[in-house]
């Protein structure tokens, strides 16, 4: 999701501890948002190397219905409003049960600002599976998808989870990349989970 506005320093000719101090302002900028990210219950979130890309897992226990939930993960035109560095989402095209997006937005590592452009074809299979991939835009690659299931033995509560492979469109050691994605990830996933409980709990019928 990822492209700079301005490129990240070429670091190849600078000195080994000019680039040691480079390294640990930025993994300290990017963990710094993470720690202070709302906490969910049963949140879990994992991240590892894949080549040049990211791998991510995330999941969280949510008490709402699965119509509140879909409704909240298929409101492309809103996501905007409450997605933390998204300005704008908004529908191109339906096809079906396939939906196209143009979305727009940055993310920010300390003085560094990376503009997001992306178009992506979101293919939905109400009620429980929504996948998602990059047709263009500053991302070579997104291939992933939310799975919701209900949790066996409660009382209206629901497993929501996104698995998937994201690779930046910019070059960078892995051990900037991946927590670069997963904070960020982290922060809007946590965002959809309030999002969703405060659509739930505004919804006719909420307990």
């Amino acid at each position: 999701m990822f492209k700079p506005g301005s490129r990240l320093p070429d670091l190849s000719s600078a000195s080994q501890p000019a680039r040691r101090r480079c390294c640990a302002w930025l993994l300290a900028g990017l963990l710094g948002p993470a720690a202070s990210a709302r906490a969910a219950e049963d949140f879990s979130i994992e991240a590892s190397h894949q080549g040049g890309a990211v791998t991510l897992h995330v999941r969280a226990r949510i008490h709402a219905r699965p119509a509140v939930i879909w409704g909240t993960l298929t409101d492309y035109d809103k996501l905007a409003q409450f997605v933390p560095g998204m300005k704008s989402s908004r529908v191109l095209e339906r096809r079906g049960l396939t939906t196209v997006v143009e979305q727009k937005g940055f993310a920010r590592v300390l003085f560094f600002s990376y503009p997001i452009e992306v178009t992506v074809e979101s293919l939905e299979s109400p009620p429980d599976r929504l996948l998602v991939h990059v047709l263009k835009g500053n991302l070579r690659q997104l291939d992933g998808g939310y799975h919701l299931a209900p949790v066996e033995g409660s009382e209206g509560d629901c497993l929501l989870s996104w698995r998937g492979v994201i690779e930046p469109d910019f070059d960078v050691p892995s051990f900037i990349t991946v927590p670069l994605l997963r904070s960020t990830f982290k922060e809007q996933f946590l965002a959809m989970v309030t999002e969703i409980e405060r659509r739930e709990a505004l919804a006719p019928g909420a307990q």
